[in-house]
């Protein structure tokens, strides 16, 4: 790439450092930033620098946002019994596009996984469990992915919430296993919760 100017060949290795982004797509992102007017790289500049400076975790549910607590925990029309857990933040907007959904959310941030050494430490266990001591819940709905981490995550949750009296639902089939949330269709992902199971 030495046929390149320095800064440009810095982008290009820049936007090469993205998940699936190779150094022809590199290219064609780093020349339309070049080509483009300046209002609009000083936008994206400004984004990605918001979203490093801004965005923090929910104190509630772990959800990113840009105020504590989020959007959805902080609006008074949801229901505070009923908590839908799920991996990850793309689980969630899965279920929101959805609709239909009024609960709360605990948003887990992986999956139990012990041949990659993750384990209850790792993610939003114990914080599940301490929301539920409160008293105020009435149901868990375990909406992980049905791959064999996700199986054996709600598996473990269902033993720890059991003894504390609170009904665990797990969402219904009709997900393909192996899947992830955020691939589901909204009538399917809408069926599988509306058939959710006790555990």
């Amino acid at each position: 790439m030495t046929y390149y100017a320095e800064p440009i060949i810095r982008l290009i290795k820049e936007f090469s450092k993205l998940p699936g982004v190779g150094e022809k797509t590199a290219s064609r992102f780093a020349f339309y930033v070049l080509n483009t007017n300046k209002e609009y790289v000083q936008n994206l500049v400004k984004s990605l620098v918001d979203v490093k400076e801004k965005i923090m975790l929910c104190q509630s549910c772990f959800n990113l946002s840009d105020k504590n607590p989020c959007s959805i925990c902080s609006d008074a029309a949801r229901r505070d019994n009923v908590i839908c857990v799920v991996e990850d933040i793309k689980d969630m907007a899965a279920i929101e596009k959805m609709g239909g959904f009024k609960g709360r959310y605990h948003i887990l941030h992986g999956t139990l996984s012990p041949l990659k050494g993750i384990g209850p430490e790792d993610i939003k266990v114990n914080e599940l469990i301490d929301r539920v001591r409160q008293g105020v819940v009435e149901e868990i709905i375990l909406a992980t992915n049905s791959d064999m981490d996700g199986e054996a995550t709600a598996l473990y949750i269902t033993r720890l919430l059991k003894p504390i009296g609170v009904r665990v639902t797990r969402i219904a089939t009709g997900i393909p296993v192996g899947s992830d949330l955020e691939y589901i269709d909204g009538a399917t992902l809408g069926r599988a919760m509306e058939g959710r199971r006790e555990v």
